[in-house]
């Protein structure tokens, strides 16, 4: 992977969504890599600073803007003339997205479509990678993985969303992009990412920290739903590997792409948790369903045989391991470790681990 790697040495990347947990990971990764980095996002929320503890801002060229502004993504990519962009900018709660299904879909669709916009009236981007979801395909709660040509759909407006912004894409890709010099774009899915920093509400990982943190019984709302758990470096791993493979012309590399761990990582929400509690040296689980809770998915897969055979990606970290490194994370920055050094540290690891 490491010469794959080294495509990123003094190019421009600009990463959509910078300010967000799995933004401010990929450019941690992309500045140690050498990158010329620049990021549009929102300011970071006040319950989610990993931007700030990694110490981006004096980094990278931080544009703050909305996805939802035409003119302002516009402007930055206008501005920073990017070769290679990563788009992550996105409303990525399933539960936030019932609670606010206007904003889920002018973000994740209308977001999409204004990115779309600005890169093809740009003369410099050569690579697009655009994240979508594990959650874009309509889920029939079946115990096959899905493959990248499996029906798109969602029951809820956050999956709906992201299914969307799939054909929005396949719609430029066919009538903007197919046929353009030196570009190539494709689409990456994956989900239910861990990792350490992420401090979003509903996500079983932040939840059972939290609760650790403040000597409380982690509550389950849902134990036995079941999901791929992987470490976020694992998609971001596949993110950089197309990014490079489209910027080095490589046709093949079009189209859409699952990244997933192997299918030992699928887990229930109990596994996680009590995995957690248990590295945590200590810590109660409790069940607490919620009354008039709104569904979710109980089950989801993906396979990654595409990227795997095409591309020569693979996971590399177990469910373990992935549960481990994260829960390590918050442990050694809560005790007083430089959140940048472990990070670093964390990202060496996944690099030697073969």
């Amino acid at each position: 992977m490491t010469s794959t790697l080294d495509t990123f040495r003094g190019r421009r990347v600009l990463v959509t969504g910078s300010t967000g947990f799995k933004g401010s990971w990929l450019c941690t990764w992309l500045v140690n890599l050498g990158a010329d980095v620049s990021g549009f996002a929102l300011e970071p929320e006040s319950d989610a600073p990993l931007f700030d503890m990694l110490g981006l801002r004096g980094k990278i060229r931080q544009h703050i803007g909305d996805i939802r502004d035409v003119d302002a993504i516009k402007a930055a990519v206008e501005a920073e003339n990017p070769e290679i962009v990563i788009h992550l900018a996105a409303q990525a709660l399933v539960r936030r997205g019932y609670n606010e299904p206007k904003l889920t879909f002018d973000t994740n669709v209308g977001g999409g479509v204004n990115l779309l916009e600005a890169i093809r009236g740009s003369n410099t981007v050569r690579s697009l990678v655009f994240i979508t979801s594990d959650k874009c395909y309509l889920n029939k709660e079946w115990e096959l993985a899905y493959r990248e040509d499996d029906e798109l759909g969602g029951h809820d407006p956050y999956s709906a969303s992201k299914a969307a912004a799939e054909i929005v894409f396949a719609c430029y890709q066919s009538a903007y992009f197919q046929g353009r010099a030196e570009f190539l774009a494709a689409t990456a899915r994956a989900g239910n990412v861990i990792g350490g920093g992420d401090r979003s509400r509903d996500r079983i990982l932040p939840d059972c920290i939290q609760a650790l943190e403040s000597d409380a019984p982690i509550k389950l709302r849902h134990p036995n739903a079941t999901r791929p758990w992987q470490h976020v470096l694992e998609p971001l791993s596949g993110y950089l590997t197309l990014a490079a493979a489209l910027f080095k012309g490589n046709a093949k590399a079009r189209g859409a792409w699952n990244f997933a761990p192997n299918s030992e990582n699928v887990r229930t929400v109990r596994e996680v948790a009590e995995r957690v509690a248990s590295h945590w040296s200590g810590g109660q689980v409790i069940v607490a369903p919620e009354t008039g809770a709104k569904p979710e998915a109980q089950l989801l897969m993906l396979s990654s045989d595409k990227a795997k055979t095409v591309l020569g990606w693979r996971p590399r970290w177990s469910f373990e391991e992935a549960v481990d490194q994260t829960t390590a994370w918050y442990r050694e920055v809560g005790a007083g470790a430089n959140p940048t050094a472990v990070a670093e540290r964390q990202i060496e690891e996944y690099l030697a681990d073969r």
